[in-house]
């Protein structure tokens, strides 16, 4: 017989990136008590991870649960950009209804779309919170007809239609359901959760089932399991076994060593939990995601929808240039190796498969965004290697056509830009599907383009719209191959010897385009050390010494003046890169040099790819 635990509310939090989601869980974690009240918090406290704290974006989905009356709400802050869409998807399974964040001033975005998108398919009813209504621009009303509108395109029927409306300022702390009203707390989002978010249902006297949604990793205890219990309870030493819907074969005996519940920010061991909990489990080294674990007597996989497949690659290999080994701690194959297939654990978007070469890796990931993410915290944890250019992953048709992923981007940019962007995406194969005015005076684009022919776009966009625009892209589909595009207009400046960097030489080089490098630091040959105003490669000596004679003494240089050198980002680097480099990665520096360093094996593989 299936019941109700009226006692429980699962809720995810979905939006576009920087729409105020993990600033929102902050004020619910803090009105519900979870703090103490001489507590220090520090903002978006879901934001584990550094590089979450650095970016202001969400990576991994988290889970957190409050009190409210006596009522649990488990909630799951989930991520916005649609390289972590595939976060979004899983942990839409775990729960019986979601709160759709969206902007005040900007609305609707693709995003918004994008995860709003996944829930109606799943029959998951909506909550809106139009947040950030304090902000001077903010336009309600409008928001409030757009999102109908959206509800509309994506077929939402009756019930998702009706949907409650909040409005909130969640850096404020206070929300309410008329707009003429003053806000004071956060109670009428508690409250219309309680109303408005169905208890979750199931058995309690059925065989356990209950379905792996995410995956945690801790070096003390594995992996960790996290889901929702459908069916039945779980207690710590049942005999379970796990299956899985895709893998027909699995049939796995485990038993269950722990059981947490969440509450507030932390786990709690629990020794029994029933239908309707999150729950963490761990103690099973093999447990993936979409993984069941049921009850011997009736193992019965719980659908699960398969993970979106990654769009592009790059190549990791071990750091072999002639400033190897020095600045980071670890640097062999099998550090790499290892370090890669345990992000296997907890990234299931990421694909890493073993080459020719023992000293190469090929990653796939969902976007540039998901892989630089990853190389940034190897780096982080004293990884050295190198990595390639970014590429996309083609597929072939049933007649042997070339098909290539595509995105869909919304470009909002000024007026006066709009001519000059669409000019770049035209080149890179973009095209045009739609123009409209959105607020203030800017323009929105819209356009059907190639994965590669946004690699490598985001900086040229910022510096082409004076740092003024947006550029939002969603995945779409595999089309037909556009045909080749040419990456970068440049050539490079590259060392012609290996050394120090000398203020001379490096007068001499400025000349000939932007440095990357500035006085005193070590280069190598074969090291891109610039980028050329011309298309083609020059070698530069930014090594040469000026000779000294009997009427020049060395101290008639300093009167040299030296442009500030262009100093790269990670992802700058990453976007720079063509395909005949690699990017050097270790925990200090980030150095990019041609794949060949020999300059005389590097003409004649050229000459050689010419001739093909």
């Amino acid at each position: 017989m299936k019941q109700k635990r009226e006692d429980i509310r699962n809720i995810a939090i979905i939006a576009h990136v920087d729409h105020g989601k993990t600033t929102l869980v902050d004020e619910l974690l803090k009105q519900s008590g979870v703090f103490r009240s001489n507590q220090a918090v520090v903002e978006r406290v879901m934001d584990s991870n550094d590089i979450e704290r650095e970016r202001g974006i969400t990576i991994l989905s988290k889970n957190t649960a409050v009190y409210y009356k006596d009522t649990k709400i488990n909630i799951i802050d989930t991520p916005g950009h649609a390289d972590f869409g595939g976060e979004v998807e899983r942990v839409l399974k775990m729960v019986n209804g979601v709160i759709l964040v969206v902007d005040a001033f900007e609305g609707a975005m693709p995003q918004t779309k994008f995860v709003l998108k996944k829930a109606l398919e799943l029959e998951l009813p909506v909550i809106v919170c139009i947040n950030k209504i304090d902000r001077p621009e903010a336009r309600p009303n409008e928001v409030i007809d757009e999102v109908l509108e959206l509800f509309i395109d994506l077929d939402a029927n009756e019930e998702q239609l009706d949907c409650p409306f909040v409005f909130a300022s969640a850096k404020s702390g206070v929300a309410c359901l008329d707009l003429n009203q003053t806000p004071e707390n956060m109670q009428p989002l508690f409250e219309t959760i309680l109303d408005y978010i169905p208890a979750p249902e199931g058995d309690p006297e059925a065989d356990t089932q209950m379905l792996i949604s995410t995956i945690d990793y801790n070096d003390y205890v594995g992996r960790i399991g996290v889901g929702k219990i459908d069916n039945g309870s779980l207690r710590v030493n049942q005999d379970v076994v796990l299956v899985n819907e895709h893998d027909p074969d699995k049939f796995q005996k485990v038993k269950i060593s722990k059981l947490y519940e969440f509450d507030g920010l932390k786990k709690v061991e629990v020794t029994e939990a029933k239908f309707g909990s999150i729950v963490a489990v761990s103690g099973i080294t093999d447990i993936h995601i979409g993984d069941t674990i049921c009850s011997p007597d009736n193992p019965e996989p719980i659908p699960f929808q398969k993970i979106s497949e990654p769009t592009i690659s790059m190549d990791f290999l071990v750091n072999d240039s002639p400033l190897a080994g020095q600045e980071g701690k670890f640097v062999t194959s099998r550090h790499l190796r290892d370090r890669l297939f345990r992000e296997l654990n907890t990234d299931v978007s990421l694909r890493v498969e073993e080459t020719e070469s023992a000293d190469c890796f090929k990653v796939s990931g969902r976007g540039e965004l998901h892989l630089s993410v990853l190389i940034e915290n190897m780096r982080r944890e004293g990884y050295e290697f190198a990595v390639s250019k970014a590429e996309v992953l083609y597929k072939y048709d049933e007649r042997n056509k070339k098909l290539e992923p595509m995105e869909r981007a919304y470009v909002d940019v000024p007026e006066e830009f709009a001519g000059n962007v669409i000019e770049k995406l035209s080149q890179r194969k973009g095209e045009l599907q739609g123009m409209s005015m959105a607020n203030g005076g800017y323009t929105r684009l819209e356009f059907l383009i190639p994965s590669r022919g946004l690699i490598g776009y985001r900086g040229e966009f910022m510096t082409d719209t004076k740092g003024n625009g947006i550029i939002n892209t969603v995945f779409e589909e595999y089309g037909p191959y556009k045909g080749d595009i040419q990456y970068r207009k440049q050539g490079s400046l590259i060392a012609f010897e290996s050394g120090e960097t000398i203020t001379y030489g490096l007068f001499n080089a400025q000349e000939r385009g932007t440095l990357f490098v500035g006085p005193g630091e070590k280069v190598y040959g074969g090291m891109i050390v610039g980028q050329n105003g011309k298309a083609e490669d020059i070698e530069v000596n930014v090594c040469k010494r000026k000779q000294l004679t009997n009427t020049r003494a060395s101290g008639s240089d300093d009167a040299l003046k030296l442009t500030p050198p262009r100093v790269l980002s990670l992802e700058q680097a990453l976007e720079y890169i063509d395909t005949d480099e690699y990017l050097e990665v270790t925990p200090e520096s980030l150095r990019i040099r041609k794949k060949i360093l020999d300059p005389t094996q590097r003409m004649r593989a050229k000459r050689n790819s010419n001739n093909k």
